[in-house]
């Protein structure tokens, strides 16, 4: 075994133990190794990546050299690389973007406490992409529901502890329905490795044998999962969570912690159920339907909002109802579309909640639409780090959202029976977008007389700047050179199947 195949293990533990040792630091330490261990962590997942594309193969690492049913084993790919290599760098820029509102967000004696919730967030989002066993992706997904929790509430105020407490009421309940899937796939298969499960599935289902069992598995799994990734009707927490919390965690909870969850359901559909078998299940059909509720529900509540972070709280729920509508197609095209949009979304909705700080911030802090009248002008590295967010959220030419809706396109004149409503939809959900999106933009660039706010200028935040171009940089990227990234996602999927 070479070296670079140990890498995806090393990552998932270097985190977990960052975590521990950042526990017993202070604040400036903690930081420091946080920061450090992303960017060890970018260099080990492009290696890795590099591996895998220099190979053509995925490959198996035991843990401890134990053998199944007693060992524990990771799978690295080139989507589970490319999916993490993702994550690791979306979670630095979020980080960085938000490092010096934090102080004013956080009590000086709970900062470190943010860096060990943030390291632990990380290894669980790594161990759900690498991992090949059902029961320990169960385990990190509460791992990842208790540091998500604690990234909301850190923030002690009542809207926060509210919302930390509606989500984990939420979350635990898609748990516990994602657990009982488990237990019922491992009844009636005797496994937990993915792969394994996968033949004893096969086996079942063309045998005819416990059909209903294993139809019901397949739902309480994708409910779980759905639940978790707050699919439309499933969103209640969403707003608040994103709404409310400081700057960083909405950054990472909308971009990371629901992409993750669906990244697993992804893996499940491939690696453990089999695709044909999801498909037959027509389960696919009912997150197609919510998918679409979605896309259009999320942009309604999104327009009548007159917070703008809860704006975007609720445009993310479109954006899942996006990722939902792609796999509900049930062709290797929607599959790759909502893939796709998982990246671009991470990027996107990163950007607008980090440009969105900048602009409450020259308006006293208010984030009413109200007084946001000018904000661009007083703040204008936010602001157009705003409308380049916004402009990709519409779907216009140049940036990631466009290439993402012209792929759901794609994919849905491909698919005879869901093409008529997916077309529908689509435009009708961008037309909504465009409503509450450039209404946005119009309002922070509507000029204001008088001196009332403060206007900031480079000098004042170097770093923040810095983030905020490294943002738009990666979605332009994402727009102007998609084919690679979508030639990798497809090499990845035919690597899961």
């Amino acid at each position: 075994m070479e070296l670079v195949q140990n890498f995806p293990a090393v990552s998932i533990l270097l985190c977990l133990f960052a975590g521990i040792i950042s526990s017993g630091l202070k604040k400036k330490a903690a930081r420091w190794i946080n920061t450090a261990l992303i960017l060890a962590e970018i260099v080990l997942n492009a290696c890795t990546l590099g591996y895998l594309l220099e190979t053509g193969e995925s490959y198996v690492y035991v843990m401890g050299k134990f053998p199944a049913p007693w060992g524990n084993e990771i799978r690295a790919g080139v989507l589970e690389a490319l999916t993490a290599l993702f994550f690791c760098v979306i979670m630095l820029l979020s980080l960085e973007g938000g490092r010096k509102k934090l102080a004013d967000e956080v009590e000086e004696g709970k900062t470190y406490l943010y860096y060990v919730l943030a390291d632990l967030l990380l290894s669980s989002l790594l161990a759900l992409v690498y991992t090949n066993d059902l029961f320990t992706a169960y385990v990190f997904v509460e791992i990842n529901t208790i540091a998500a929790c604690g990234l909301i509430m850190i923030r002690q105020n009542g809207r926060t502890i509210e919302a930390a407490a509606r989500y984990m009421i939420m979350s635990l309940l898609g748990s516990g329905l994602l657990l009982m899937g488990i237990c019922m796939l491992y009844d009636l298969t005797g496994h937990l490795l993915m792969s394994n499960i996968k033949e004893q599935v096969e086996i079942l289902y063309a045998s005819g044998e416990y059909k209903i069992p294993l139809l019901v598995t397949i739902a309480l799994i994708s409910v779980g999962l759905s639940i978790k990734s707050a699919l439309f009707p499933f969103h209640a927490w969403l707003p608040d969570a994103y709404g409310y919390s400081t700057v960083s965690s909405a950054a990472i909870l909308s971009s990371l912690v629901s992409k993750g969850y669906i990244f697993l359901l992804i893996k499940i559909i491939y690696r453990v159920i089999g695709f044909p078998i999801f498909y037959n299940s027509r389960i696919i059909d009912m997150l197609f339907i919510f998918g679409l509720m979605g896309m259009v529900f999320g942009s309604l509540s999104a327009i009548k909002e007159n917070d703008v972070r809860r704006m975007i709280a609720f445009s993310s729920v479109a954006q899942i109802g996006y990722i939902y509508m792609g796999i509900g197609m049930g062709t290797q095209a929607g599959m790759s579309a909502s893939i796709f949009h998982v990246l671009s979304h991470a990027a996107t909705k990163s950007l607008l909640f980090i440009a969105a700080i900048g602009l409450t911030d020259v308006s006293d802090g208010s984030r009413k639409f109200r007084h946001l009248t000018g904000a661009a002008y007083r703040n204008k590295w936010a602001g157009a780090a705003f409308t380049v967010g916004a402009l990709s959220m519409v779907g216009v030419p140049l940036f990631s959202g466009f290439i993402s809706k012209l792929l759901f396109a794609q994919a849905a004149v491909q698919n005879e029976i869901k093409m008529l409503p997916a077309l529908i939809v689509l435009g009708i959900s961008t037309i909504l977008n465009a409503i509450y999106f450039m209404k946005t933009v119009i309002r922070i660039y509507t000029p204001v007389g008088g001196n009332r706010y403060d206007t900031v200028t480079f000098k004042d935040m170097k770093s923040y700047v810095a983030m905020l171009i490294c943002f738009i940089a990666l979605n332009v990227i994402l727009g102007v050179s998609s084919q690679p990234v979508t030639d990798l996602i497809e090499q990845g999927l035919a690597m899961f199947s």
